[in-house]
């Protein structure tokens, strides 16, 4: 599984943040509020979208592999 790490500061980073939603974004990837595990589910529909982003996120050093 594949999460955004905890040192990353989610405003600086342009996320969409809503205080009352479960699921936050940056640009078109979604992730869980509380542990900011990356959403797979959102890959089979929109894919090459969301995995760009991904993409640049683990380039940038700001994703993590964690045991489920």
């Amino acid at each position: 599984m594949l999460k955004i790490r905890d040192n990353v500061d989610l405003k600086e980073l342009g996320c969409d943040m809503d205080e009352e939603d479960f699921i936050w974004g940056y640009k078109e990837l979604l992730f869980d509020k509380e542990t900011k595990e990356i959403l797979s589910e959102q890959f089979v529909r929109y894919g090459d979208i969301r995995l760009d982003v991904l993409y640049d996120l683990i380039k940038a050093d700001l994703v993590e592999k964690v045991d489920e």
